[in-house]
């Protein structure tokens, strides 16, 4: 223990906190459009693999490359999974992580551990900072992090690394890659547009700085406009590029893909491709391929419906919190959507799903009364859906909500009510498990803006009278109090402060299941998950 300034004790740092902390010195901007992101001082990234040893073990490490806008991460996945299954060992890099750094890394698709992601960590950053100079000053944070994965996939000798894009393509720092087995680029839209450009073009244009001389790439059915500019620099580069349809969901002898949504179907063609393209690409001819779209090899069905982790996204939460007293109560349904495109599929997603969980199935007469009971109970609740929303000032709330909000109705899925909070977890910062304290001097402009937004669109389509009013029985003393609260929408000073009225709310209307849809922002998610989950 240490003593604090005024006496009391505190903890001391554990190693691991020691390494966030250095870690958070390298976040030097808090915007994302700083000159690393725009390609300023790229040429450095060759002088960090030197001085980290890096430049033979990337040549002869055997990378699937993956670039986009949307399903990205969830190609990545599905791609390490389908190869694991095929028994191969394996290295995935992604980004961002939600609770904790290591997420970032995964061998066998599995967390790195602790203790190896600390003897990689000071390694890395210990020879950097002697090696430190003005022409070679220490790396931006996600220039370290991508310089640490492939440290950690060399000295674990994988099979094959699998990296997802940070932002752009062309200039991320996995693009000091040469020499991929293949490269693969999602689903593109508008995002990142301040960095990236502001048509599907120049976007497309970024995301195909993956591409490498003669490598063969593989992308999904894309718009017009952005398909002729990938065309274009595949034929400047000699590069095969193919697009792939989405797996054909009887291929995989009644299961479900490990990822939810319907979506995530295109993501698991991109990936059949990849992997396949690997296989062949690496000489191992004795695995099966999937040469034709009638059938998969076992271990590619294997890989794609196995259970794999990608949180936040399409993740469905209960509250651990409240479900011990009455479960299914109050729910999360959690995914990182920002752009447009992606805020219409997941809500597709959601309301597919709330619609799937309010469908009660028959009990078996069989069963115990005290089960028809219960099921009786839950039967007689009223679902009502809540929107848990934020993001960053750079997104355009005109193109999201209304996304969002019209999405939902046509499924007939109306929002009783929308929560819009700060963020709680800080841009300089890498936290651990735990959420930094609340600033009660937080800045709720944005949040307030937000709001309006919401509350005209509102005012154009008119409230759905059909869905019981659960929301507005008269505010208890114990109950926590939003910053301010209109008709269809309410700000809250912090996340905590939104979660505790949720959780008050379900206690005090026993006659309603909450059911929760928080998006906008992978960090919201993240925050959410970290005071939902014990």
């Amino acid at each position: 223990m240490v003593q604090d300034g005024d006496g009391s004790s505190a903890p001391s740092q554990t190693p691991y906190e020691a390494a966030l902390e250095a870690l958070s010195s390298l976040i030097t901007k808090r915007s994302r459009a700083d000159t690393s992101n725009k390609g300023g001082g790229f040429d450095v990234l060759f002088d960090y693999l030197r001085i980290l040893e890096l430049e033979e073990p990337i040549a002869q490490m055997k990378i699937i490359h993956v670039a986009g806008t949307k399903g990205k991460g969830s190609t990545c996945t599905f791609s390490e999974s389908i190869l694991r299954h095929c028994g191969f060992r394996t290295g995935l890099f992604t980004s961002p992580h939600l609770i904790d750094v290591r997420e970032r890394f995964r061998l066998d698709g599995v967390d790195i551990s602790e203790e190896k992601f600390l003897e990689y960590f000071w390694w890395s950053f210990n020879r950097l900072k002697e090696k430190a100079s003005d022409d070679v000053p220490m790396p931006t944070y996600f220039r370290f992090l991508a310089l640490l994965a492939f440290k950690i996939f060399a000295g674990e000798k994988v099979d094959v690394a699998i990296l997802e894009v940070g932002l752009g393509g062309k200039f991320d720092a996995t693009n000091v890659v040469q020499a991929p087995v293949v490269c693969g680029i999602s689903s593109l839209g508008y995002d990142h547009m301040e960095i990236l450009g502001y048509t599907l073009g120049a976007i497309a244009g970024e995301k195909a700085g993956i591409f490498k001389q003669g490598v063969p790439a593989f992308t999904v059915p894309q718009p017009d406009e952005a398909m002729r500019v990938l065309e274009d620099k595949a034929s400047l580069l000699s590069v095969p590029l193919q697009t792939v349809p989405p797996v054909n969901a009887s291929l995989l002898n009644g299961l479900k893909l490990g990822l939810e949504g319907e979506h995530q179907y295109v993501n698991a063609g991109l990936a059949v491709a990849l992997c396949s393209t690997w296989l062949q690409g690496t000489g191992h001819l004795g695995i099966t391929h999937p040469e034709n779209t009638t059938s998969l090899p076992e271990q590619f069905i294997k890989g794609l419906t196995a259970t794999v982790s990608l949180q936040g996204r399409a993740q469905i939460v209960p509250d651990d919190y409240t479900n011990n007293d009455s479960p299914g109560d109050l729910t999360f349904y959690l995914d990182g959507a920002h752009s447009p495109e992606s805020m219409e599929i997941c809500a597709r997603w959601f309301s597919l799903s709330t619609k799937d969980n309010s469908q009660e199935k028959v009990p078996d007469s069989s069963r115990s009364h005290d089960f028809v009971q219960s099921h009786a109970d839950v039967k007689a609740k009223k679902n009502s859906q809540i929107l848990l929303f934020n993001c960053m000032s750079v997104r355009d709330p005109q193109l999201l909500l209304p996304n969002l909000m019209k999405t939902c109705a046509s499924h007939g899925v109306y929002f009783k009510k929308a929560l819009f909070v700060p963020n709680t977890s800080v841009y300089h910062k890498v936290g651990s498990h735990s959420l930094p304290p609340t600033d009660p001097q937080v800045d709720l402009s944005w949040q307030f803006s937000l709001q309006r937004v919401w509350e005209n669109l509102m005012g154009n389509k008119g409230v759905d009278d059909k869905i019981p009013d659960t929301l507005s029985e008269e505010l208890r003393d114990d109950m926590e109090m939003p910053v301010k609260n209109c008709e269809n929408s309410a700000v809250f000073s912090s996340l905590p402060s939104a979660i505790k009225w949720l959780r008050d709310s379900v206690r005090h209307n026993q006659s309603a299941r909450f059911q929760v849809r928080v998006t906008g922002s992978l960090h919201l998610v993240g925050d959410v998950l970290r005071l939902v989950k014990k």
